[in-house]
């Protein structure tokens, strides 16, 4: 174990939780120098630059991270989720397949996938994606949602009635979003008592 390298990662922990994220990159960069073979450095790394949206950066940190460990779906998932941010929808999907050979289970790269695949207007993909997700957490109304949209592209008006059905008895605002953003005026007797 490098004790330097390990101070570092401390101190970046540290700043961190004193909500100090220009020192705790700073701190983490020092030890990455000192032990380049720390995979979770380069994950905290990563994370940190995520959040200044600085997405290149942190992209190459997820990609030394998956270097040291390749069997981790997390951080497969977490590249898809850079790709994304930088509208790379195919590298993206790569990531979140390897992610999901990994992890099945893993909702949240069923919806990064569906999102990709909805926005390179493959609708079909995504509504398997979508509905993957929600067998796997059926209260993820995102994907619900998303599913509604992916239907209405597709032009199936009852099985957008059906989710948006759906939605409404549980999160009634996005019943009212699924609505409004399709067009389904004829659906709006659904969510008529809702203030606007």
């Amino acid at each position: 174990m490098n004790l330097e390298a390990w101070r570092h990662r401390v101190r970046a922990r540290m700043y961190e939780f004193l909500r100090r994220p220009g020192k705790a990159i700073a701190e983490y960069r020092m030890s990455l120098d000192l032990d380049p073979t720390s995979a979770q450095a380069a994950r905290a790394l990563a994370f940190l630059l995520a959040s200044r949206e600085q997405y290149a950066e942190a992209e190459r940190c997820f990609h030394a991270a998956l270097q040291l460990e390749p069997e981790r779906a997390a951080t497969w998932f977490n590249l898809g989720f850079m790709h994304d941010k930088q509208q790379q929808p195919a590298k993206a999907i790569e990531a979140f397949q390897k992610a999901l050979r990994l992890n099945p289970k893993l909702d949240r790269a069923w919806y990064g996938l569906g999102h990709c695949h909805a926005s390179l207007h493959d609708d079909t993909a995504a509504v398997a994606d979508f509905e993957r997700v929600i067998q796997i957490d059926p209260m993820n109304w995102h994907a619900w949602v998303a599913l509604g949209m992916c239907f209405h592209r597709l032009q199936q008006p009852d099985r957008v009635r059906d989710v948006a059905a759906h939605i409404n008895r549980y999160q009634r605002r996005l019943a009212r979003q699924l609505i409004r953003d399709t067009g389904r005026t004829d659906l709006e007797h659904l969510i008529a008592d809702l203030k606007p």
